[in-house]
């Protein structure tokens, strides 16, 4: 069992920064893959971004690509996501997910942890 806690949401103006932090309880965080996801009012949730296990590589959707970056320290058990040039289309709800695998999908399907959310809401 893992338990997910983002922490990081809030209020900013586009062009700017945010970063995101996601805790994660349990022994065997170094062997989850983790990912972020995104659910937007009347829309359905989205892929982000995901780490391997390892941390070695990143994957990321299109419309974060260059913008985004995910990391994890696995000292700490804890999955970043830094948001830079902040848009008003990136106003969702974040979630960070749990994969019980090394290797990431970009399915929402394959996560089997979840996080509560956190909103990050960007004006114009």
């Amino acid at each position: 069992q893992v338990q997910l806690v983002e922490s990081g949401g809030g209020l900013v103006q586009a062009g700017d920064s945010l970063t995101l932090s996601c805790a994660a309880s349990g022994r065997t965080f170094s062997t989850y893959a983790m990912g972020w996801f995104r659910q937007a009012p009347g829309k359905e949730r989205e892929f982000v971004g995901a780490i391997t296990a390892s941390g070695r590589r990143t994957y990321y959707a299109d419309s974060v690509k260059g913008r985004f970056t995910i990391s994890r320290d696995n000292a700490k058990n804890t999955v970043y996501l830094q948001m830079n040039s902040l848009k008003p289309e990136d106003t969702a709800v974040y979630y960070c997910a749990a994969r019980v695998s090394v290797i990431v999908t970009r399915s929402s399907g394959d996560y089997a942890y979840w996080g509560q959310g956190t909103q990050v809401t960007v004006s114009s």
